[in-house]
């Protein structure tokens, strides 16, 4: 079970954030905007093999004592983050890969709404009821 997920602009400004628990939402906050400069690494190194750039998902980015964050990146340089409970022994990655893309699913359906407005961050109920039922396992 994820306990955060964050969407993070090109050009690294939060578009959206939801915790599990809402009393830890800075520190994963912290956490997520520190992980950014390894997919920034990540995408400058080559580390997507330069000419395999169909692959969006960057795989674990960090693992601390009680976390493990995972990104995964669009084709348009949109950044998503999902911050995983380390106790979690459950979930593999084929799970992770999964739970990304169907976040990235909704967030294409949230920007295709003719009533947002891109580059604006992300503040819908729906969208943040749907992306907790991914984190939690629920949909």
């Amino acid at each position: 079970m994820a306990v955060c997920a964050a969407i993070i602009g090109k050009d690294n400004s939060p578009k959206f954030f939801v915790t599990i628990n809402p009393d830890e939402e800075l520190q994963f906050q912290y956490r997520v905007l520190s992980s950014l400069d390894i997919v920034e690494d990540k995408l400058n190194s080559g580390v997507k093999g330069g000419a395999d750039t169909k692959e969006l998902y960057l795989g674990m980015l960090l693992s601390l004592e009680a976390h493990k964050i995972y990104g995964y990146v669009t084709n348009t340089k949109i950044k998503f983050i999902i911050v995983v409970d380390s106790t979690n022994m459950v979930l593999r990655d084929n799970e992770i890969r999964s739970m990304f893309r169907k976040i990235h699913s909704e967030y294409a359906d949230i920007v295709s709404n003719p009533f947002y407005i891109p580059g604006e961050p992300i503040s819908s109920k729906n969208f943040t009821t749907n992306i907790k039922n991914i984190m939690t396992g629920t949909v």
